[in-house]
């Protein structure tokens, strides 16, 4: 079987004898490293390690649209500090890979939403420019078919900075309300407009959150109910009027005290369930919330620094869990720089040796 049909049957407790061998992707730095250490500069990654993507993708662009011009406010060699394509004014380093200094937000209030909404709003333009083409590409992938889906609660923050947020989930509620309603109605529309054209059900909707942190998510199990779970609802109810019976999502963090609100809410898929940064155990995710949720990633990407014997022992962990179904196992984000080119083939190379 190829890769999405392997896929499917690890998803869905099927049958199956073995899990794809994943690369994801690392930190420039770590490539950086991997061609000092003999990796070819040209070369394709999955074609180099012998793996494959997560997924083959297709989606509508459901961020702003048109985007606000981007001002720059000061450069020097080191920083750049300007007024993003999102309107945030950031300062980001040039040498270094990081998270940018976030200064300033043009979405402040609920008085800066409408300036927002009106770049949410449907629109042709927003779809792939050779949809058909675009379709055809990840239909002959043979890879798993996933169709984004627009953040309801990542998105914002990115937009307004956490305290921003924080307040307005509080002041002004229904605003809050209506943002992730127009996400999730821009969501719907871009269904609408790229399913009928598939001769195949997509796997998973997909979108991104980054919503928790190492003690917890950045919106309360009580707003969420109130203002976020509508929109997951309305997303979910359009990916099951076309057959497609996975929804997942991706965020970082201590995402558990949300994992049961997501679930009612019909999100059944968690990536990437981080055992290094908050030391979760994919295998006590499966016993609390049972075969229902998915879950993809699991394998601490901080081993991966450690050696072999480490890398045996966090594969062996996870070997119970795999072998029950309903798991992919992964390193939990992006390979650090602290990993050898052929350590990182090493772990490749055991889990193409798994079978069950």
């Amino acid at each position: 079987m190829n890769s999405r049909e392997l896929w499917q049957q690890i998803m869905h407790y099927g049958e199956f004898d073995r899990i794809p061998v994943i690369h994801w992707t690392g930190w420039p730095e770590t490539r950086e490293r991997w061609f000092a250490e003999g990796m070819p500069r040209d070369a394709n990654p999955h074609t180099y390690f012998d793996a494959v993507p997560n997924w083959a993708s297709i989606g509508a662009n459901l961020n702003l649209f048109p985007t606000f011009n981007e001002d720059v406010i000061e450069e020097t060699d080191e920083y750049r500090i300007f007024r993003g394509h999102d309107g945030v004014v950031c300062k980001d380093w040039k040498h270094q890979s990081c998270i940018p200094h976030y200064i300033d937000f043009t979405l402040k209030t609920a008085d800066d939403w409408p300036e927002y909404k009106k770049r949410l709003q449907p629109d042709p333009a927003r779809l792939p420019e050779d949809l058909d083409a675009a379709i055809h590409g990840v239909e002959r992938a043979g890879l798993p078919i996933v169709i984004g889906t627009a953040s309801m609660m990542g998105w914002v923050r990115n937009w307004m900075g956490v305290e921003n947020m924080s307040y307005l989930m509080y002041d002004d509620r229904d605003c809050y309300a209506d943002m992730v309603n127009t996400l999730a109605d821009l969501t719907c529309w871009s269904l609408d407009q790229i399913l009928p054209g598939m001769t195949t059900i997509p796997d998973l909707g997909f979108g991104w959150e980054d919503i928790c942190g190492k003690t917890g998510p950045l919106v309360s199990p009580m707003i969420f109910e109130d203002c976020v779970a509508p929109g997951y609802r309305k997303i979910r109810d359009k990916l099951d009027s076309y057959g497609v019976k996975l929804y997942g999502l991706d965020s970082d963090g201590f995402v558990e005290p949300l994992i049961q609100h997501w679930l009612d809410a019909g999100v059944n898929l968690q990536f990437p369930i981080e055992r290094g940064t908050w030391k979760a155990y994919p295998e006590d995710i499966r016993r609390k919330y049972g075969k229902e949720l998915r879950i993809v990633g699991g394998f601490d990407k901080m081993v991966l620094e450690q050696g072999r014997d480490a890398i045996d022992r966090e594969i062996a962990d996870r070997v119970a869990l795999i072998r029950e179904g309903g798991y992919l196992m992964e390193p939990d984000h992006l390979i650090t720089p602290g990993v050898p080119l052929d350590d990182y083939r090493y772990y490749l190379d055991q889990v193409r040796t798994l079978r069950f």
